[in-house]
Parts: C-alpha cells; sequence; structure tokens
C-alpha cells in the first residue's frame, strides 16, 4: 500500500505541474521558474501539514515562512495549526507590540472547491490582554467565558495574523496551543493513514495552485486596474473579514509606469503590494510594498508608482524583472473603501 501511495503522490505532482504551463500564464523564464519553486513551495507546507502535523489532538502553531500563498502579506506574520471542530483547544501567548492581531478558524477545502470559508473570529478590538501582556484564547464549539474563538463542525484549521507597521521596531507575540481532554499520546503511524495524507498533500498542492491560477485569470479581464471584484470570493478562500481587498493584474511594456492614485481612508492599517503571476508577493528584500507608516502622503491622497525603475518621487514600487504580475490593495478596519484611480504613463513622464 505505501509503494502504491508514493507512485500515485508523485503522478499527482506531476498533474499539478499543468497549472504552470496551462495558458495564459507566462511563459518567460523567470515566471516559469517562479512558477516550479510556487509548486515546490506548495508541496514542502502541503506535506508537513498534511503528514508531520496533521493530528487535530496534538496540534502545533507553524509559521508560514517561506510559503507564499494567494497574495500573502509581506507585513504578515503567519501561524497555522490544524484543528477539529468538536474538540476544545487553549491558546497561550504574548500580545506583543505588533501593530495588529487576529486568529480564525477555518474550514479548508482547497483540495476540493478552492475556498478556506471562516468558522469563527477574533481580532484585536476583541481581545482581552491580562496586565502583564499575557492572552488565553479558548477554541470551541461550545462559547467559553473570555476570549472565546468559535468553532464549527467542519472547522479544520486555525490562522493567525500578525501585522507589521514597523518591522524595525515592533515584536510579534509568541503563541502555544493545546487541546484540553485529549488523549495521552498521538497515534502510531498507519499504512492507512499515510495513504491518506499524500492524497490530501497532493490535492492540496494542486488545489490551491489551480484556485489563484483562476484568480489571476480572472484580475486579467481588466488589466492595470485595482476594481472591486466582490469581496464574497475572497472571504471564501480565507481571508480577513476585517479586511477589504482590491486585487489586480498589471501588464507593462518597457518604459511605462502603473500610477496608483487613491484617498486614504482613516484605518488603523492599509497597504499595497506586488505579486507574481502565481500570486506570490515578491522579494522582500527589495521595495515591492508600501503602508500606513512607510508611505509618503499628500495629505490624505497617496500616490504609487509601479516600475522597472525608481522615478525618484516615492512609494515606488519595483517590479523585479517582471512584465506582469499581481498587486493588492488592502483596507483593514475602514469604515469607506476608495477605489484608486490608475493609469500606464511613460516612466520619463513620471519623473
Amino acid at each position: 500500500m505505501p509503494d502504491q501511495a508514493w507512485s500515485q503522490f508523485c503522478r499527482a505532482l506531476e498533474k499539478a505541474g499543468e497549472v504552470i504551463l496551462a495558458d495564459p500564464a507566462p511563459d518567460a523564464p523567470l515566471d516559469r521558474a517562479e512558477g516550479y519553486r510556487y509548486l515546490s513551495r506548495l508541496t514542502r507546507e502541503m506535506l508537513y501539514s498534511c503528514l508531520d502535523n496533521a493530528d487535530p489532538d496534538f496540534p502545533r502553531f507553524h509559521e508560514l515562512d517561506l510559503v507564499k500563498i494567494g497574495a500573502d502579506n509581506p507585513d504578515n506574520v503567519y501561524l497555522s495549526a490544524n484543528i477539529r471542530g468538536d474538540r476544545t483547544y487553549r491558546i497561550t501567548g504574548t500580545r506583543g507590540t505588533i501593530a495588529y492581531f487576529s486568529i480564525g478558524s477555518k474550514a479548508n477545502r482547497y483540495a476540493k472547491d478552492g475556498t478556506m470559508a471562516s468558522t469563527g473570529e477574533l481580532s484585536d478590538a476583541d481581545l482581552t490582554i491580562a496586565p502583564d501582556g499575557t492572552v488565553e484564547i479558548f477554541a470551541s464549539a461550545e462559547p467559553q467565558a473570555g476570549n472565546w474563538l468559535p468553532l464549527a463542525p467542519d472547522s479544520t484549521g486555525l490562522v493567525v495574523r500578525q501585522t507589521y507597521l514597523d518591522r524595525t521596531t515592533e515584536t510579534p507575540g509568541q503563541w502555544h496551543i493545546e487541546q484540553i481532554g485529549g488523549p495521552a499520546e498521538p497515534a502510531p503511524l498507519t499504512p492507512e493513514f499515510l495513504t491518506k495524507a499524500l492524497q490530501r498533500a497532493a490535492l492540496s498542492v494542486h488545489g490551491t495552485a489551480a484556485t489563484f491560477a483562476h484568480w489571476t485569470r480572472t484580475f486579467m479581464a481588466r488589466p492595470n486596474e485595482l476594481p472591486d471584484f466582490g469581496q464574497e470570493m475572497f472571504q471564501r478562500a480565507g481571508g480577513d473579514p476585517e479586511i477589504f481587498y482590491l486585487h489586480g493584474y498589471w501588464a507593462l511594456e518597457p518604459g511605462e509606469a502603473w500610477v496608483i492614485e487613491t484617498d486614504v481612508p482613516d484605518c488603523p492599517y492599509w497597504n499595497f503590494q506586488l505579486g507574481n503571476w502565481w500570486m506570490e508577493s515578491l522579494d522582500h528584500h527589495r521595495q515591492i510594498t508600501v503602508n500606513k507608516h512607510t508611505a509618503s502622503l499628500s495629505g490624505d491622497r497617496l500616490t504609487i508608482v509601479v516600475a522597472a525603475e525608481d522615478p525618484g518621487v516615492g512609494n515606488w514600487i519595483d517590479t523585479c524583472g517582471h512584465s506582469t504580475g499581481t498587486a493588492l490593495l488592502r483596507w483593514l478596519g475602514a469604515a469607506v473603501h476608495p477605489i484608486p484611480k490608475c493609469r500606464v504613463v511613460p516612466l520619463e513622464e513620471v519623473r
């Protein structure tokens, strides 16, 4: 049985490679290389999640520090843990000084239909913090006193978002999770579990890659814009209910710049970021994002310039050698959600 399971897993991964080759995915060498790296990152993450960190009776928070999925936020520290909706969990930790914290329970169906619906949410506004800065949260189907995160019968995981405004001065919290009243030790590995875990991992790789390739194809219908495509699609895929998402697709010829102008609403956090065709944020050591703390504004007016070269006017976003890709503007906790005005102009005109 394990021999057959491994062969099927390898064939399923090869099948997932069709997402990278399918039209209209770009065939430039850089984009193609990033596509296969993306699949390798997804494979590593899904194997860990489905095989080594899959037991909902002994969950561990895992930092998503290398894998990039669905327009990951460069300002975020993401943590995830596998759970079950019929269990009760105690989550303990420190709030830290990071700008924003939220934790959500999710029903992850990426392998089936590309969704990861929210089944419960808890954010800064709801959180009770002890005088010493520690936090205790209970996750369960039944309401609990204090900080309670609801679970549903189909809840499969927890997602923690810790968001920086300024990485040089802020410190994220440290978090631990345990099941209450569970077994004393993990169940031993069985061939049946291995077979199912490899199947889930392969389906998750393919399903995740296909889901966000579909998103990019959707955004391509309105190039070089940041419209409201409807928030339901983004929430169904695991988005934070506190965030209003403005996704887009950009395409530039050599010597062109994408200029984005918008009013900035009163809100605790916002950011703009650039991604590749696979919806991975671009290299974090380059200038690929601005947020509420790092951007330069003229009053409440924000102007962003996306280009291959720095025009020297502020809020420049580096295309990092790409001619096409994806982008995202987030408004978190805002009462209004301005839609930016966007245009493509010669880079020399910006200068």
